[in-house]
């Protein structure tokens, strides 16, 4: 009994013997991995929620060391902000 595990989209499924319909499965693939490369708002959102779920776990492990970072990356942004300013300023 053999288990079909399930293809990505950018894969060529095994044991297309037609060309004409190989030929089309690796077109489709094709332009899958085209498009998931150039899909930028996916690849953000993917990151985003990569980064999200890396603080969550961060911030359940060590909530002061969580906490100590938002003040630092607060003050970091606040800097960059007034440093911007100043030199528009001058």
């Amino acid at each position: 009994m053999s288990i079909e595990s399930p293809v990505p989209r950018t894969a060529v499924p095994l044991g297309i013997t037609d060309p004409v319909e190989s030929a089309r499965a690796e077109l489709k693939a094709a332009l899958s991995a085209i498009e998931e490369k150039t899909n930028v708002p996916k690849q953000v959102a993917r990151k985003t929620n990569e980064v999200v779920t890396t603080a969550r776990g961060f911030a359940r492990r060590n909530p002061t060391g969580a906490a100590a970072a938002a003040v630092g990356v607060a003050a970091a942004v606040g800097v960059i902000v007034w440093g911007i300013v100043r030199l528009y300023t001058r």
